[in-house]
């Protein structure tokens, strides 16, 4: 599967990586009961509102506790988004492992598509990840994994032969990029997503990567 669709281990660490990794049971029920009521809150008042005494007080634990785990708010709040980013890699590659005809179209319709899927299960992560764009943190979390998802396909997309030598890192990074404006755009200000503009997008991103397609990747290789 692409490198990108793997999820990051616990201990691997990110931008909004935990102070302390929890490694028993117990804690680790703990931190997932800070980022289940953090993701609540999220929901209920957005991003800017949230505070750690408010996420402590939501999962019923004492502050001091949350401090053990999270450095302040941004720790949580991109530990939240790498738990909800790591579910959506999972979900890229379950969905691409089910392409019986992989072409450039079918590579950026499934991958697209899989993000739709998680953002329907995850409205906290709509609003962290796609709105909350606003907060620094956030939004060099957003550019690290965007950067890290165009590698990713890059090199899957040569590797299949859907792609010839003329496609750059460069090209995949700004198709990724778009891709992610689209999202923004079509979740703006509809939880649900205006999924008009999601396939405005796909057709778009579409067209601008076939035009360093190989045979196959306009054809389709059949798997």
């Amino acid at each position: 599967m692409p490198a990108a669709a793997r999820p990051h281990s616990p201990d691997a660490g990110a931008a909004g990586a935990t102070r302390r990794v929890p490694r028993q049971e117990r804690s680790r029920r703990r931190v997932e009961g800070i980022l289940d009521a953090a993701a609540r809150l999220v929901v209920e008042r957005g991003v800017e509102a949230l505070t750690t005494r408010d996420i402590a007080a939501a999962a019923g634990a004492p502050v001091a506790s949350l401090y053990q785990y999270f450095a302040d708010k941004e720790d949580v709040l991109l530990a939240l988004a790498q738990r909800d980013m790591d579910e959506m890699d999972t979900q890229v590659a379950d969905d691409l492992a089910t392409i019986e005809i992989l072409s450039v179209r079918s590579l950026v319709r499934t991958t697209m598509g899989a993000f739709v899927k998680v953002y329907r299960r995850r409205p906290a992560f709509v609003q962290i990840y796609l709105r909350g764009r606003t907060n620094a943190a956030v939004h060099r979390f957003g550019r690290e994994h965007n950067a890290r998802i165009a590698e990713s396909l890059f090199d899957y997309a040569i590797d299949a032969g859907l792609a010839r030598n003329e496609l750059t890192l460069e090209v995949a990074e700004l198709a990724v990029e778009v891709g992610d404006r689209v999202f923004q755009l079509a979740y703006e200000t509809d939880d649900g997503g205006d999924q008009r503009l999601v396939e405005e997008g796909m057709t778009m991103m579409t067209a601008y990567l076939e035009r360093y397609a190989t045979p196959e990747g306009l054809e389709g290789i059949r798997l």
